[in-house]
């Protein structure tokens, strides 16, 4: 599983424009106005060989600066109960706040590791202005400036230095599958693991994971053999004082990076919202297994192949590219199609570990390379020579031994992607294409 590190601080310290600098990605926006992120951005960074997932928890935007300061705690208290490390960051043109001495406060009584972050040192004058953050009590402030990248390096190298080593899982989840339902509040998440379960409760047990946040509920009726991982509404319903929708978010990502596939809910009453979208990316990001789940069925009135066939076209093209994923329409409350859900989520584990005869690969892709070569490039042509399948990868891996792989771009990368799905059974899993020069 991936270890999570959490950014947290009083608004406009420069949270986002850290979060971009440490992922390489401008997927957070940046303002001077206090507040502006308010969906919680989610990235990975690769730092030396090491690689971590990072989480932006961003501002809050109420009228009442009272609320204000609430709504902070709520999110330090979430960060310190989700992640494994901490990056506190301040804004070393304004010195120590109140608001910096109340998270601060928080901060020593957690038993998490904490990076104190004097952010905005953008020329060697504010350097000077960073000692008085001692007086936080969270030992050395790191000096960087996540606008031009000064002092990131030394940052990283003491973030990987203190991520906790996490003890290898329990050897026997390895060879069982892992299946996370996930999904935005209210889709039917629970509801769902309560049909799965049903009352024969002596037959599924709880197995903890890696971290205090992973329960691992070994599922083992009706021919099925499963782990389901720990998501919002299986071990404990978030604290009444917990924000809902960074707490859930948070939660996902923990469940997706713990499990294989993923089960993704959606609410069939409201349709696809903005939180689908941000979980599914959550998902790819990891290149982990997908079924979506159309849930409360039940609910909707217009139940024709038409409305399904509607319904569908317009999940797939709110996620596309990657279009190639199964879909299910269900109940939780009538029953209806649950253990398809199941049934597909096995079959999508299968495919991911699905391999394919070099031979074969060879005969079939080499026709359609024929058929449809590469585009010429100032007048040189690719000659893709070999495909062999990576054995052993986590995802299925192909790799396409060419003369000249860096003129192979991104649409040719799909064509061969898409012959490769028509021709095998991968439906529900991601695929890595790679071009490696022969």
């Amino acid at each position: 599983m991936g270890q999570l590190v959490a950014i947290v601080g009083r608004p406009n310290v420069g949270k986002s424009t850290l979060f971009n600098r440490l992922t390489q990605s401008r997927s957070a926006i940046v303002d001077d106005t206090a507040g502006t992120t308010r969906d919680r951005q989610y990235g990975k960074v690769d730092w030396n060989g090491k690689e971590f997932s990072i989480v932006d928890t961003g501002g809050w935007v109420v009228n009442s600066d009272d609320i204000f300061e609430e709504e902070i705690n709520k999110q330090v208290q979430v960060a310190i109960e989700q992640a494994d490390e901490i990056l506190f960051v301040v804004d070393a043109m304004n010195g120590v706040t109140d608001l910096d001495d109340r998270v601060a406060e928080i901060l020593r009584r957690s038993k998490k590791p904490v990076i104190l972050v004097a952010n905005k040192v953008d020329s060697n004058d504010w350097l000077y202005n960073v000692p008085e953050f001692y007086s936080l009590g969270l030992g050395e402030p790191y000096p960087v400036s996540a606008v031009n990248g000064f002092g990131t390096g030394d940052l990283l190298d003491e973030v990987v230095k203190k991520l906790p080593e996490k003890p290898d899982e329990d050897e026997q989840l390895d060879d069982i599958p892992k299946f996370a339902i996930v999904g935005r509040p209210n889709a039917g998440k629970s509801s769902i693991i309560n049909a799965f379960i049903g009352e024969d409760r002596n037959i599924v047990t709880d197995i903890a994971g890696t971290t205090r946040d992973s329960i691992y509920t070994r599922y083992n009726k009706f021919g099925f053999d499963f782990y389901l991982v720990d998501t919002a509404g299986i071990r404990k319903k978030a604290k009444v004082n917990e924000d809902i929708e960074y707490y859930s978010v948070i939660r996902s990502i923990r469940a997706i990076e713990a499990s294989d596939v993923c089960i993704l809910m959606i609410d069939a009453t409201r349709g696809i919202e903005g939180q689908d979208s941000n979980i599914f990316s959550l998902i790819q990001k990891n290149k982990k297994g997908l079924v979506v789940c159309v849930n409360k069925w039940d609910l909707v009135e217009n139940k024709s192949q038409e409305a399904i066939k509607h319904f569908e076209n317009a999940i797939r093209e709110r996620f596309a590219p990657f279009v190639d994923f199964p879909i299910i329409f269900t109940s939780a409350v009538t029953k209806q199609r649950i253990f398809k859900v199941l049934e597909t989520a096995l079959q999508v584990y299968q495919n991911r570990k699905r391999t394919v005869p070099t031979s074969q690969l060879n005969t079939v892709m080499q026709e359609a390379i024929a058929a449809y070569p590469p585009p010429a490039n100032k007048g040189k042509y690719v000659k893709i020579k070999y495909i062999t399948m990576l054995k052993g990868a986590q995802v299925p891996t192909f790799i396409f031994f060419c003369n000249l792989p860096q003129w192979v771009k991104e649409p040719y990368r799909r064509y061969l992607e898409n012959k490769i799905r028509a021709n095998w059974d991968f439906s529900g899993t991601p695929i890595n294409v790679f071009m490696r020069e022969k």
